[in-house]
């Protein structure tokens, strides 16, 4: 218990600072003992959710944090954290109100404390472009992970070897996206389908991009190595993480606003869940959880392809945060007990071994 408390020590004390504020906040604007607990209860919901949904961003972060130099590791729990905190919960929601309303930040926030009715109506209505976007960037991030060619360690063994026998097949994620956010632009008004479209193949394009990134500077450090330099760099890493980071954010800032639309609130509430999605990170590189329950990653990037889906399909239908949270702990949950099942066995075939 100790030794857990030490990864999560300052998330607890971020969340207890959080909610300090939250009351404080609630006291100043209400000026009543119910307001005051009403607003806070509103916090913690979205802490909540938010850490309910932020288990497989954990998950995938360690997979490619694990494999980045230390300087880099450290890089993207700082400063990476600093722009998932104030740049997704906080900026993100102010750009969109400044882009769609033609206004100045200042003029966005004024907008968002002084009729935040006005202010949740923008940030919805910018939600058709967030899903297209958010949705087919994490759609490429889960099925990359299983129609990657090597791969030879199967959790639901007949339906992701079934999928790994297309994995020579050239760009075949990228068409099964494609095909996905074609299908769903065709429930859509024309407008709202050309918007739609015009996100998920930018999605599409920056998955891509930062991968190519990633690719260029792995062959440049790779020529470095070879003769003999020091080599230091996962920027292409870092990147990557934050475009993930920032995929995960989406869904979960413009759906805070079916609890609130107060800005304070929000940006309350969702930076707890950003806290703890790096203390989870920590967690699972220094411990080395994903190497000990080898099927936790696909529990992760299975429940990435459903949100991926889910944010899809979200331009045509409402589905409600907690059902995608619910969703996505019940595949890792499993994944995590099938582990558990896996070592078991191992173990028990290791111990019967000298006895025959």
């Amino acid at each position: 218990m100790q030794t857990l408390l030490r990864y999560y020590t300052f998330s607890l004390a971020f969340t207890a600072v959080c909610f300090g504020l939250a009351a404080w906040y609630g006291w100043v604007s209400t000026g009543t003992i119910t307001g005051t607990l009403s607003l806070l209860w509103i916090v913690i919901v979205l802490s909540i959710l938010e850490v309910s949904l932020s288990f497989d961003n954990a998950v995938v972060n360690a997979t490619v944090l694990r494999e980045m130099d230390p300087v880099w590791q450290q890089r993207f729990l700082t400063i990476g954290i600093l722009i998932a905190v104030f740049g997704m919960r906080i900026v993100f929601p102010i750009a969109i109100v400044s882009i769609a309303a033609s206004i100045g930040p200042w003029e966005a926030i004024e907008l968002s404390l002084g009729d935040p009715e006005e202010y949740e109506r923008i940030v919805s209505g910018a939600h058709i472009g967030i899903a297209g976007f958010g949705g087919a960037f994490l759609a490429m991030v889960g099925l990359t992970f299983f129609f990657e060619e090597e791969k030879d360690v199967h959790w639901i063994a007949s339906l992701e070897k079934a999928i790994n026998k297309f994995s020579t097949v050239p760009a075949v994620e990228i068409g099964i996206v494609l095909a996905l956010v074609y299908g769903v632009s065709t429930m859509l008004t024309p407008e709202d389908a050309l918007t739609f479209i015009t996100a998920g193949v930018l999605g599409l394009l920056t998955f891509i991009g930062v991968h190519a990134l990633g690719a260029i500077i792995e062959q440049r450090e790779a020529r470095k190595k070879a003769a003999g330099e020091i080599v230091r760099s996962g920027l292409g890493g870092f990147l990557y993480l934050e475009v993930l980071d920032a995929s995960f954010s989406f869904d979960g800032v413009v759906g805070a606003f079916a609890l609130s639309n107060n800005m304070i609130v929000i940006a309350l509430g969702l930076s707890v869940g950003a806290m703890f999605v790096r203390s989870m990170t920590v967690h699972l590189v220094k411990t080395g959880t994903l190497a000990q329950y080898r099927y936790l990653e696909h529990g992760a990037f299975w429940a990435i392809i459903v949100l991926g889906v889910i944010m899809l399909v979200s331009a045509r239908y409402h589905i409600p945060e907690t059902i995608t949270g619910l969703i996505g702990a019940i595949l890792i949950g499993l994944s995590l007990w099938w582990s558990i099942r896996h070592n078991r066995a191992e173990r028990a075939n290791a111990a019967a071994e000298p006895a025959s």
